[in-house]
């Protein structure tokens, strides 16, 4: 705070000023943390509804293919239509060194739909295909929570 004047015995009003530079600094923090987080949070292509597994492992590398119930298909969050998804995933894996494909379809897709995709990736020059999915809940959790 600071103080008009100097001498006490003059009626003088007082000047509050409000440092906001902290203010600022914690503000300037938090959209860092938020935009850090909000990229690991973002899916790769679609919004899909992955299948159950028994058991799954994971893959980090190699091209992703997501196919959507509506029949969209995206390869690395790009969407293509199906005419163009050959010679777009052709590029996308000549692109990268692992010649892997994770398939990552919804679990209303139709089988015909995913071997059309798994034939079309395979020509493209896929040398591994993975199917993505999420692993199933065991069923000893299964049974504790049906008791309840």
């Amino acid at each position: 705070m600071a103080f008009a004047g100097q001498d006490p015995s003059q009626n003088s009003d007082i000047v509050a000023e409000i440092n906001i530079t902290p203010l600022t600094d914690i503000f300037l923090v938090l959209l860092i943390i938020f935009m850090i987080t909000s990229s690991a949070i973002v899916e790769s292509g679609g919004k899909v509804n992955l299948p159950a597994a028994a058991k799954t492992q994971t893959v980090t590398r190699g091209t992703t293919v997501t196919l959507t119930p509506a029949r969209e298909i995206y390869v690395n969050q790009m969407k293509v239509s199906e005419a163009d998804f050959e010679a777009t995933l052709r590029n996308a894996l000549s692109a990268n060194s692992d010649r892997t494909v994770i398939l990552r379809g919804d679990r209303q897709v139709v089988l015909g739909d995913v071997v059309k995709i798994l034939s079309l990736a395979k020509r493209a020059g896929a040398a591994e295909i993975a199917i993505a999915a999420e692993a199933e809940k065991s069923e000893k959790g299964e049974r504790v929570r049906r008791r309840k």
